[in-house]
């Protein structure tokens, strides 16, 4: 009795889909599970990967949330038009996000920012800041307190984009960089699953994706330069902020995930002991956190209503 009950509930649990999207001439291929009527969280993943990324974290949470999860154009399924022809800055990827949750409905969000995703989510919460419920930053920086040693190569690249500092930036593209950003600070690779790193890596050679890359590594110091409005939209609008932290990020050190309290004084800060990818090895703790996160957050906004 007990299995055929837990086979009626799986067989009632939604089904992901996978569909594309026209936003000006660019094909965003994004991914969707959950009732169209429930709460809705915009999943914004980070480089090098893709929607993909939140393969495992959609399915744990889709009986009750609305997760969609866009690939950025330049990864993944998404189109990877050339950099002579599109500009591959953080304010164009914003603004194809923001267009595309006009087009799939998306009113109202809660967003996961990661890496990439968190300057672009961020940009929209200051374009948009009332569709915005809640964020979910899992290694997804907003202070210049969580930028170590990892970037001082490319803040040299910033401050002189000479072609041989460019030149320099190639070998964060290489396989071996793309797997230690997945193996980096994690005490146990075995729990590494190699189907996210060995696809982001894929993407990156199918698509000879390189020197779009390296636009957005140059454009990223327009981020940093953000940092300051981003914080004063902390202060001002006060959202519901959820941090979930690979404690052991060489990228984005945890005294990122700590610095939200200054403008956040309610923000909640989980470390959990592995690397930037924490998705691979602790989805299920992430997911049991986002929900019961979520949960209390929307009713507590029910009871203020």
């Amino acid at each position: 009795m007990a299995d055929e009950k837990s086979a009626r509930a799986a067989a009632a649990r939604p089904l992901e889909r996978f569909c594309k999207v026209d936003i000006d001439g660019i094909m965003v291929h994004y991914r969707e599970c959950g009732p169209k009527d429930a709460p809705a969280i915009l999943l914004l993943h980070g480089f090098p990967s893709s929607g993909h990324m939140f393969r495992n974290l959609i399915s744990m949470l889709c009986d009750d949330f609305r997760l969609v999860a866009p690939d950025l154009p330049g990864f993944g399924q998404s189109d990877h038009p050339p950099h002579e022809q599109f500009p591959y800055t953080f304010a164009t990827l914003a603004k194809v996000i923001a267009s595309f949750t006009d087009i799939v409905g998306l009113k109202k969000y809660a967003m996961y920012i990661f890496d990439y995703g968190a300057p672009v989510g961020l940009r929209l919460a200051l374009e948009y800041p009332d569709r915005v419920t809640a964020i979910i930053s899992q290694n997804g920086n907003a202070y210049v307190d969580g930028m170590g040693d990892h970037w001082d190569q490319v803040r040299a690249f910033w401050a002189d984009p000479s072609i041989a500092n460019r030149n320099a930036m190639y070998a964060a593209f290489a396989p071996a960089a793309v797997l230690r950003q997945y193996t980096d600070g994690v005490p146990d690779i075995g729990l590494v699953s190699p189907d996210g790193y060995s696809l982001d890596q894929f993407y990156l050679e199918e698509h000879d994706a390189l020197e779009e890359q390296l636009d957005l590594r140059y454009d990223y110091r327009t981020n940093v330069e953000l940092y300051p409005r981003f914080q004063k939209y902390f202060r001002t609008h006060q959202p519901p902020l959820l941090a979930v932290w690979g404690k052991n990020d060489p990228i984005f050190l945890p005294a990122g995930a700590e610095a939200f309290k200054r403008d956040l004084p309610e923000a909640e800060i989980h470390l959990v002991d592995t690397g930037h990818f924490a998705l691979e090895t602790h989805c299920a703790e992430i997911a049991f956190l986002i929900r019961e996160f979520m949960t209390r957050k929307l009713m507590t906004l029910m009871l203020s209503a």
